[in-house]
């Protein structure tokens, strides 16, 4: 296995061509496929397992997208949240042991474990959140993560309009790829209109630690930050209380923070659970990268509407977000994948 490269998708692209997303046509190469085995009728058995609670961000976006494809009749949804590391590859031999046709998760701190459960189920298809790419060696092993640098470019063009005081912090979990390239397209994309501005970047070594998250934004906003980067739940806490704006990652906050909280970047996880639905069901499912998926061209994400900051965004930033969404639409204009730790500028 390599790390992955900082662009891995874009050669990919040019090779190949909240529930809104659409389902993305794109037709993906891969190694050999499972023996399909279920009727056009039968709901596929899918079972997720999860580290963190599913309310947390990023593993929202999968269980929402699973609900709803319960909902219609799709598959049928079993979950566990909360699983341990140490106990990650015990569940999920759990769960394939029990016939499911589909396992969904993340495995970014049990990779190779992880690997060696696949290797002991190649009848059961797992789709994995990983910091790997895709490797023939593994399958029934396809991987995706949240490529969502499109609308986090277009978040930081509003930021970049919002600031008054050029010092914008910026608290993550963990500086790992996932992660890293969002903050570094956000920073891009403040930096097309407020060249100048400075950047306070912190990481809180958990993925769900809302005080310390905000004990980090309270500490930045004493330093000067006028807009806070929320990557994880806690920021945008501190922000409310400090009377500062923020920019939500993930998910739609706005409703919780509304006089705060001024765009977020949206991941639509839908994309890329259709596909693996459509991968198991045909019999066809095989060792992919669905990262391709959360690509704005494929539906997997957007800029959430502006709401209660309506009219209150300077006209010539929505302007420019106006045209780089639809240059990044068509193809005109390339969010760069910068998976490099961001720093503090």
């Amino acid at each position: 296995m390599q790390d992955r490269p900082a662009n891995p998708h874009f050669a990919r692209l040019s090779r190949r061509g909240l529930l809104k997303g659409g389902a993305g046509a794109l037709t993906l190469a891969g190694a050999a496929a499972l023996p399909g085995r279920l009727l056009a009728q039968d709901p596929i058995k899918v079972a997720g397992v999860y580290t963190v609670p599913v309310e947390q961000q990023w593993v929202s976006r999968i269980h929402v997208a699973a609900e709803a494809a319960k909902a219609a009749g799709q598959i049928d949804y079993t979950y566990s949240e909360n699983t341990a590391n140490t106990d990650y590859p015990r569940v999920m031999r759990e769960y394939a042991e029990s016939g499911v046709d589909l396992i969904v998760g993340e495995i970014f701190g049990v990779e190779q474990e992880a690997r060696e459960v696949v290797t002991d189920y190649p009848d059961t298809a797992f789709l994995m959140g990983s910091s790997f790419l895709d490797d023939p060696a593994y399958p029934n092993l396809a991987v995706f993560d949240n490529y969502i640098q499109d609308a986090s470019y277009l978040s930081g063009i509003i930021a970049g309009a919002m600031t008054s005081t050029g010092n914008i912090g910026m608290v993550g979990g963990f500086p790992i790829p996932e992660v890293n390239r969002l903050m570094n397209a956000f920073m891009a994309g403040v930096q097309e209109v407020q060249t100048d501005t400075a950047f306070q970047v912190a990481f809180i070594g958990s993925w769900f630690d809302p005080p310390k998250a905000k004990e980090t934004a309270f500490a930045m906003i004493e330093n000067g930050a006028d807009v806070m980067y929320a990557e994880r739940f806690g920021v945008s806490d501190a922000a409310q209380e400090r009377g500062v704006l923020a920019i939500g990652n993930v998910i739609d906050t706005q409703p919780d923070y509304p006089e705060t909280v001024v765009a977020s970047a949206l991941w639509h996880f839908e994309p890329t659970l259709d596909a693996a639905i459509a991968r198991v069901r045909d019999g066809a499912f095989s060792a992919e990268d669905y990262g391709v998926y959360s690509f704005m061209r494929a539906g997997g994400c957007s800029l959430a509407p502006l709401g209660t900051f309506e009219g209150k965004v300077p006209e010539e930033a929505m302007a420019l977000v106006t045209e780089r969404t639809e240059q990044i639409m068509s193809g005109a204009f390339t969010v760069e994948i910068d998976d490099a730790e961001p720093t503090s500028t």
